[in-house]
């Protein structure tokens, strides 16, 4: 094997290798993967342990992953969306980018950096980390909040300048009197390749992938996939303009087709990975000794970026007439440094835009803000309390609607959650005139019911004071309609402390987490996937000619025993997911000649101690259901059990080799 190839091999290897170690560390802490490639970057790059070289194929290769990143953005970029947040998006998002980049100039110009420095930098400082802060309201179920929308609003405006930002900081690198002829050229070309691509692009495009879907080819729509982007990708290339950028036109033309979401599951393992790989090249630029010499500046810059960027979010959101607890919980999430930060900042070095020393210290403090956001985000309730003496109205606003709807109702049934099943369930209570108060986080639905006349409003019925709002101490009962547990958990939690009295109906996927729900308190507990089993079964019975009266007993019976009889399926390849291993599943043993367990009866066998119940034991084609403990097992036997993943492996052990 050639050198050089040998030599690639081994980086690719030590970045796999570490790669698996390092995001498996960073998923178990729940912080972003991407902080995991940086981590690896920096410690394996040539300015630390040096088993990455920084070569000119490295970089290559992890700018496909930008190129991917811009294309999913243009993929998921959404006139409607656009034009609904319109005064968010282009009101505040426009303001907080501005604003941000003109104050990292005036700083820059005080500290003696060009004018062209400071509006490169003003750039990379002014985005946020789209990954980090929507998966975390996502989790805190936030992202319809009213601070929510302000977020997005803003993380959608800096995902746009982007665009501009692209073009420009490349020109910026042009030295002496051509710097003016160049920005106007690099804008110019950038403004006939738009309109060219996109008019041509938005007449060809939805053809071109109706012939190639007729061909019905998985392999040739993922390689049309590759063409589209990787095509127009060139050629903004040819014409001097980042290949990003181009990525972004082909995403924003395959968005407006009806193929959009199959090329968004097609092409994200291409995203993934070399994005990680471009994160890794990011993290490699970072020179430690330069750092440690530096670290005062480091840490001033990374305190200067966190505060800076919460101050300018709160102030202008409070100049858009949003009240103060609003605006500081925005601030507080666009606290960071973001992804497409990195992407600038890498420009902008290749450009020579930045002295050594500026460039380490200014990634060095990205770094660092966003390692504290999730700490920040998480207690950010917490820093507005604080801060904000007054939040308490923010939360009194919020629940002003609540209590003026719940204000008349008495002896109702809390509904949480109005999606298909409350919605359902409210028709239900409404034909036998029960009073129903129905919460839900989708504002959308919310508005179009509340319009038609439904009793329902938008609250988090998670939280203590939506619950009071809505009346829990004047209601009948409280139903959790959505398949949510951890949720489901926390109504259960606070119901018990406020009404222990107060029945609880609680809706889950499966019998995965039907006796947690029923130990939180729940009066009954409906998993989805098992009532329909039932109806199925009921349907089966009745067409085979079982009477209905034996056919409603036995659903009768099944329901007296907790779903027992249900409790417990055979996996297939398409189950097993990441999560089923908690799962209790079914699996059938088969007992040879030679087995342990022959000649001796279940309870001698003590499979109950390995938490793994026999529910039941095949005998010459026959079929027992639910064995006595003083069963003895026989050769040719297949026994079922019935427990996790893991516990079923132990018993299989005892049952064949003792």
């Amino acid at each position: 094997m050639p050198h050089d190839a040998s030599t690639t091999l081994q980086a690719v290897l030590v970045l796999l290798g570490a790669a698996v170690f390092a995001v498996a560390l960073f998923r178990s802490l729940r912080l972003p993967s991407l902080l995991a490639y940086l981590l690896i970057g920096m410690l394996a790059g040539p300015h630390a342990l040096g088993w990455i070289a920084d070569s000119g194929e490295t970089r290559s290769l992890a700018e496909f992953g930008v190129v991917f990143l811009m294309f999913s953005i243009g993929l998921e970029f959404s006139m409607p969306q656009l034009k609904a947040m319109r005064g968010v998006v282009f009101g505040l998002g426009g303001a907080q980018v501005v604003v941000t980049l003109l104050l990292v100039l005036a700083g820059s110009l005080l500290l003696g950096l060009s004018w062209q420095s400071g509006v490169a930098l003003g750039g990379v400082l002014a985005m946020s980390s789209t990954a980090i802060v929507s998966k975390m309201m996502a989790e805190r179920l936030e992202l319809q909040s009213r601070h929510g929308r302000l977020v997005i609003g803003v993380l959608l405006f800096q995902d746009l300048a982007v665009v501009p930002l692209l073009i420009l900081i490349p020109a910026l690198s042009v030295g002496g009197g051509d710097l003016l002829g160049a920005v106007g050229a690099a804008f110019l070309k950038a403004a006939v390749l738009l309109l060219g691509l996109l008019y041509l692009g938005q007449r060809l495009m939805r053809p071109w992938f109706h012939w190639v879907a007729r061909h019905k080819s998985p392999e040739l729509f993922m390689l049309n996939v590759l063409l589209v982007t990787l095509g127009l990708a060139f050629l903004t290339g040819l014409a001097g303009l980042s290949l990003a950028l181009g990525a972004f036109l082909a995403g924003m033309l395959i968005s407006e087709t009806e193929y959009r979401y199959q090329v968004e599951a097609n092409i994200q393992p291409f995203r993934d990975v070399l994005l990680g790989l471009f994160f890794v090249t990011v993290g490699m630029l970072l020179d430690l000794r330069t750092v440690a010499a530096n670290l005062g500046w480091v840490f001033l810059a990374s305190l200067l970026l966190v505060l800076g960027k919460m101050l300018i979010v709160a102030l202008l959101s409070r100049l858009f007439r949003y009240d103060t607890s609003v605006s500081l919980r925005s601030g507080l999430f666009l606290a960071q440094a973001g992804e497409f930060g990195f992407v600038l900042l890498t420009l902008a070095n290749s450009g020579g835009l930045l002295p050594l020393p500026v460039a380490q210290t200014v990634l060095a403090a990205m770094l660092l803000s966003m390692l504290a956001a999730p700490l920040v985000v998480h207690h950010s309730g917490a820093i507005v309390a604080r801060l904000y003496r007054n939040d308490w109205n923010y939360r009194a606003l919020a629940l002003h609607e609540i209590v003026v709807k719940s204000a008349g109702t008495e002896g109702h049934v809390i509904v949480c959650g109005y999606g298909r099943s409350g919605q359902h369930l409210a028709r239900f209570l409404a034909l036998e005139d029960i009073p129903f108060f129905a919460l839900d986080l989708d504002p959308q639905r919310v508005r179009a019911a509340a319009a038609a006349g439904e009793n329902v409003v938008y609250g988090d019925a998670s939280r203590r004071e939506v619950l009071l709002a809505a009346g829990l101490q004047r209601a009948r009962a409280v139903v959790v309609s959505y398949a949510d547990t951890v949720s489901a958990l926390k109504v259960l939690n606070l119901v018990q402390e406020l009404r222990p009295d107060l029945p609880i109906v609680v809706r889950t996927l499966d019998d995965a987490d039907l006796d947690k729900l029923q130990q939180a308190g729940a009066a009954e507990v409906v998993p989805e996937v098992l009532e329909g089993s039932l109806m199925l079964a009921s349907h089966a019975l009745m067409l085979l000619g079982v009477p209905l009266a034996h056919v409603l007993r036995r659903i009768r019976e099944v329901r007296m025993q907790r779903y027992g009889l249900f409790r417990g399926v055979f996996r297939g390849e398409a189950e097993n997911g990441l999560a089923e291993h908690e799962q209790p599943r079914l699996a059938s043993i088969a007992l040879g000649d030679k087995a342990a367990a022959i000649g001796r009866t279940l309870a001698e066998l003590e499979l109950d101690s390995l938490l793994v119940e026999v529910t039941a034991i095949r005998r010459r084609g026959i079929r027992g259901l639910e064995p006595a403990p003083e069963m003895k097992l026989m050769a040719g036997d297949v026994v079922v059990l019935l427990g996790a993943a893991e516990n079923l492996a132990l018993a299989e052990v005892k049952l064949m080799q003792g």
